[in-house]
Protein backbone atom coordinates (compact mmCIF):
# COMPACT_ATOMS: atom_id res chain seq x y z
CA UNK A 1 0.00 0.00 0.00
CA UNK A 2 0.81 3.77 -0.77
CA UNK A 3 0.12 6.81 1.53
CA UNK A 4 -0.88 9.57 -0.41
CA UNK A 5 -0.78 13.60 1.09
CA UNK A 6 -3.10 16.05 -0.11
CA UNK A 7 -3.17 19.79 0.25
CA UNK A 8 -6.87 21.44 0.01
CA UNK A 9 -8.29 24.62 -0.18
CA UNK A 10 -12.35 25.06 -0.02
CA UNK A 11 -14.93 27.67 -0.14
CA UNK A 12 -16.97 26.23 2.72
CA UNK A 13 -20.06 27.81 2.23
CA UNK A 14 -22.22 25.45 0.84
CA UNK A 15 -20.54 22.53 2.97
CA UNK A 16 -21.78 20.84 6.07
CA UNK A 17 -17.94 21.09 7.60
CA UNK A 18 -15.16 18.39 6.83
CA UNK A 19 -16.73 15.15 8.37
CA UNK A 20 -18.44 13.14 6.15
CA UNK A 21 -22.44 13.25 7.17
CA UNK A 22 -25.02 10.46 5.78
CA UNK A 23 -27.08 12.98 4.24
CA UNK A 24 -25.22 16.09 4.11
CA UNK A 25 -22.84 17.74 1.57
CA UNK A 26 -19.20 17.56 3.04
CA UNK A 27 -15.88 18.30 1.79
CA UNK A 28 -14.72 14.75 3.28
CA UNK A 29 -17.78 13.11 1.22
CA UNK A 30 -16.65 14.80 -1.93
CA UNK A 31 -12.83 14.10 -2.15
CA UNK A 32 -14.13 10.13 -1.16
CA UNK A 33 -16.57 10.14 -4.10
CA UNK A 34 -13.91 11.18 -6.84
CA UNK A 35 -11.73 8.83 -4.90
CA UNK A 36 -14.11 6.35 -5.36
CA UNK A 37 -14.38 6.80 -9.11
CA UNK A 38 -10.58 6.74 -9.48
CA UNK A 39 -9.95 3.56 -7.57
CA UNK A 40 -13.53 1.91 -8.44
CA UNK A 41 -13.98 1.81 -4.28
CA UNK A 42 -13.42 4.96 -2.50
CA UNK A 43 -10.77 5.12 0.32
CA UNK A 44 -10.97 6.36 3.85
CA UNK A 45 -9.97 10.01 4.07
CA UNK A 46 -8.07 11.58 7.15
CA UNK A 47 -8.25 14.83 7.56
CA UNK A 48 -5.92 17.07 9.58
CA UNK A 49 -9.00 18.16 11.54
CA UNK A 50 -12.71 19.18 11.24
CA UNK A 51 -13.80 22.45 10.23
CA UNK A 52 -17.44 23.67 10.68
CA UNK A 53 -20.32 24.09 8.46
CA UNK A 54 -19.31 27.47 6.50
CA UNK A 55 -15.53 27.57 7.38
CA UNK A 56 -13.40 27.76 4.84
CA UNK A 57 -9.30 26.48 4.23
CA UNK A 58 -6.59 27.44 2.38
CA UNK A 59 -4.22 24.64 3.56
CA UNK A 60 -6.74 21.48 4.57
CA UNK A 61 -4.16 18.25 5.35
CA UNK A 62 -5.70 15.11 4.67
CA UNK A 63 -4.31 11.77 3.92
CA UNK A 64 -5.47 8.15 2.59
CA UNK A 65 -4.00 4.77 1.20
CA UNK A 66 -4.33 3.10 -2.35
CA UNK A 67 -2.53 0.28 -3.96
CA UNK A 68 1.55 0.83 -4.60
CA UNK A 69 1.04 0.35 -8.26
CA UNK A 70 -1.78 3.35 -8.15
CA UNK A 71 0.68 5.81 -6.16
CA UNK A 72 1.94 7.68 -9.90
CA UNK A 73 -2.05 8.61 -10.98
CA UNK A 74 -1.36 12.58 -11.31
CA UNK A 75 -3.52 13.14 -8.38
CA UNK A 76 -4.31 17.07 -8.16
CA UNK A 77 -5.12 16.80 -12.03
CA UNK A 78 -7.18 13.77 -11.80
CA UNK A 79 -9.04 14.86 -8.45
CA UNK A 80 -9.40 18.33 -9.40
CA UNK A 81 -11.05 17.12 -12.94
CA UNK A 82 -13.67 15.32 -10.86
CA UNK A 83 -14.30 17.50 -7.35
CA UNK A 84 -16.91 20.73 -7.78
CA UNK A 85 -15.36 24.31 -8.34
CA UNK A 86 -15.20 24.80 -4.37
CA UNK A 87 -13.03 22.28 -3.59
CA UNK A 88 -9.36 21.92 -5.20
CA UNK A 89 -6.69 20.02 -4.74
CA UNK A 90 -3.41 22.32 -4.51
CA UNK A 91 -0.45 19.64 -3.70
CA UNK A 92 -0.18 15.91 -3.38
CA UNK A 93 2.85 13.80 -2.39
CA UNK A 94 3.55 9.76 -1.91
CA UNK A 95 4.83 9.84 2.15
CA UNK A 96 5.76 7.56 5.13
CA UNK A 97 3.16 4.98 6.46
CA UNK A 98 4.18 6.96 9.62
CA UNK A 99 2.20 10.26 8.28
CA UNK A 100 -0.93 10.63 9.79
CA UNK A 101 -2.52 14.60 8.43
CA UNK A 102 -4.00 14.49 11.92
CA UNK A 103 -1.82 12.87 14.78
CA UNK A 104 1.20 14.17 12.99
CA UNK A 105 0.40 17.32 12.94
CA UNK A 106 2.58 19.89 15.72
CA UNK A 107 0.51 23.13 15.12
CA UNK A 108 -2.04 24.92 12.74
CA UNK A 109 -2.53 28.48 11.86
CA UNK A 110 -5.95 30.00 10.99
CA UNK A 111 -7.41 32.86 9.43
CA UNK A 112 -10.76 35.37 10.84
CA UNK A 113 -11.26 38.20 9.04
CA UNK A 114 -13.88 41.15 10.00
CA UNK A 115 -15.40 43.56 7.86
CA UNK A 116 -15.57 46.85 9.64
CA UNK A 117 -17.83 49.10 7.42
CA UNK A 118 -21.32 49.64 9.83
CA UNK A 119 -23.75 50.78 6.50
CA UNK A 120 -22.45 47.46 4.29
CA UNK A 121 -20.32 44.71 2.97
CA UNK A 122 -19.44 43.78 -0.53
CA UNK A 123 -21.22 41.08 -1.75
CA UNK A 124 -18.26 39.39 -2.81
CA UNK A 125 -16.84 39.90 0.71
CA UNK A 126 -19.85 38.28 2.70
CA UNK A 127 -19.22 34.98 2.33
CA UNK A 128 -15.59 35.31 3.77
CA UNK A 129 -16.09 38.15 6.38
CA UNK A 130 -17.88 38.68 9.74
CA UNK A 131 -19.86 42.25 9.15
CA UNK A 132 -18.89 43.68 12.95
CA UNK A 133 -19.01 46.75 12.73
CA UNK A 134 -16.14 49.39 14.04
CA UNK A 135 -14.42 48.06 17.12
CA UNK A 136 -11.48 49.30 18.91
CA UNK A 137 -8.44 47.48 18.21
CA UNK A 138 -6.48 48.75 21.16
CA UNK A 139 -8.74 47.11 23.42
CA UNK A 140 -8.64 43.75 21.07
CA UNK A 141 -4.83 43.74 21.26
CA UNK A 142 -4.90 43.91 24.71
CA UNK A 143 -7.26 40.77 25.11
CA UNK A 144 -5.43 38.89 22.57
CA UNK A 145 -1.82 39.25 24.57
CA UNK A 146 -3.92 37.21 27.56
CA UNK A 147 -4.25 34.59 25.33
CA UNK A 148 -1.01 34.13 24.54
CA UNK A 149 0.76 31.17 26.09
CA UNK A 150 0.06 27.91 27.87
CA UNK A 151 -4.01 28.00 28.87
CA UNK A 152 -6.51 25.51 29.56
CA UNK A 153 -9.06 26.82 27.43
CA UNK A 154 -12.17 24.95 28.85
CA UNK A 155 -14.16 28.30 28.51
CA UNK A 156 -13.42 28.50 24.91
CA UNK A 157 -14.62 24.91 24.12
CA UNK A 158 -18.03 24.09 22.95
CA UNK A 159 -19.76 20.91 23.53
CA UNK A 160 -19.26 18.28 21.43
CA UNK A 161 -15.81 16.40 20.60
CA UNK A 162 -14.33 14.94 23.83
CA UNK A 163 -11.07 15.66 24.39
CA UNK A 164 -8.32 14.34 26.90
CA UNK A 165 -7.29 18.06 27.90
CA UNK A 166 -8.60 21.20 27.31
CA UNK A 167 -4.84 22.67 27.66
CA UNK A 168 -3.44 24.42 24.27
CA UNK A 169 -0.62 26.91 23.97
CA UNK A 170 -0.91 29.35 21.74
CA UNK A 171 2.05 30.58 19.85
CA UNK A 172 0.49 33.55 17.76
CA UNK A 173 -2.65 36.12 17.44
CA UNK A 174 -1.63 38.59 15.50
CA UNK A 175 -3.78 41.62 13.47
CA UNK A 176 -2.93 41.72 9.95
CA UNK A 177 -4.62 44.67 7.13
CA UNK A 178 -7.49 42.98 4.88
CA UNK A 179 -7.42 42.54 1.30
CA UNK A 180 -9.66 45.74 1.26
CA UNK A 181 -9.72 48.84 3.35
CA UNK A 182 -12.68 47.43 4.84
CA UNK A 183 -11.46 44.43 6.93
CA UNK A 184 -8.58 43.00 9.20
CA UNK A 185 -7.59 39.50 9.54
CA UNK A 186 -6.67 37.95 12.88
CA UNK A 187 -4.24 34.55 12.74
CA UNK A 188 -4.19 32.15 15.34
CA UNK A 189 -1.10 29.77 15.66
CA UNK A 190 -0.83 26.80 18.21
CA UNK A 191 -0.42 23.62 18.91
CA UNK A 192 -3.88 22.33 18.05
CA UNK A 193 -7.35 23.85 18.83
CA UNK A 194 -10.17 22.97 20.76
CA UNK A 195 -14.01 22.87 19.08
CA UNK A 196 -14.85 26.52 17.79
CA UNK A 197 -11.88 27.77 19.98
CA UNK A 198 -10.79 30.16 17.19
CA UNK A 199 -14.15 31.67 17.35
CA UNK A 200 -14.76 31.28 20.46
CA UNK A 201 -12.13 33.48 21.38
CA UNK A 202 -12.85 35.66 18.30
CA UNK A 203 -16.18 36.63 19.53
CA UNK A 204 -14.85 37.58 22.99
CA UNK A 205 -11.73 39.76 20.90
CA UNK A 206 -15.06 41.37 19.04
CA UNK A 207 -16.71 42.30 22.60
CA UNK A 208 -13.61 43.57 24.06
CA UNK A 209 -13.45 45.89 20.71
CA UNK A 210 -17.45 47.01 21.26
CA UNK A 211 -16.53 47.91 24.84
CA UNK A 212 -19.09 45.15 26.03
CA UNK A 213 -16.22 43.20 27.72
CA UNK A 214 -12.89 44.64 29.41
CA UNK A 215 -9.57 42.69 28.91
CA UNK A 216 -9.61 42.19 32.41
CA UNK A 217 -13.00 40.44 32.16
CA UNK A 218 -11.38 37.92 29.34
CA UNK A 219 -8.87 37.23 31.36
CA UNK A 220 -11.22 36.57 34.41
CA UNK A 221 -13.24 34.19 31.69
CA UNK A 222 -10.30 32.73 30.62
CA UNK A 223 -9.24 31.91 34.35
CA UNK A 224 -13.22 30.52 34.89
CA UNK A 225 -13.00 28.07 32.55
CA UNK A 226 -16.41 28.50 32.01
CA UNK A 227 -17.85 28.41 28.70
CA UNK A 228 -21.69 29.72 29.96
CA UNK A 229 -20.03 33.11 31.06
CA UNK A 230 -18.31 33.47 28.16
CA UNK A 231 -19.38 35.73 24.92
CA UNK A 232 -21.27 34.27 21.69
CA UNK A 233 -19.51 32.44 19.31
CA UNK A 234 -18.14 33.99 16.16
CA UNK A 235 -20.31 33.48 13.10
CA UNK A 236 -18.38 30.46 10.74
CA UNK A 237 -17.71 32.54 7.19
CA UNK A 238 -14.52 34.67 8.58
CA UNK A 239 -12.77 31.90 9.40
CA UNK A 240 -10.43 29.68 7.11
CA UNK A 241 -8.06 27.07 8.07
CA UNK A 242 -4.44 28.85 6.42
CA UNK A 243 -2.20 25.65 7.39
CA UNK A 244 -0.95 22.95 9.27
CA UNK A 245 2.73 22.09 10.19
CA UNK A 246 4.71 18.54 10.04
CA UNK A 247 7.81 19.29 11.07
CA UNK A 248 8.76 15.90 11.03
CA UNK A 249 7.94 14.95 7.68
CA UNK A 250 8.00 18.61 5.91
Amino acid sequence: MARIRLSLAYDGTDFSGWQLQPRDRTVQGELEAALGEILGKAPRVHGSGRTDAGVHAMGQVCHFDCAADRASIPWRRALNALLPKDVRVLECAVVSEDFHSRYSAAAKTYEYVLWHEREFCLPQRRRFTWNCGPVDFEAMDAAARIFMGKHDFAAFQNVGTPVKTTVRTITDISRHPGPTEFETSWRFSADGFLKQMVRNLMGCLVACGRGKLSPQEAAAILEGADRSVAPATAPPQGLSLLSVAYPDFD
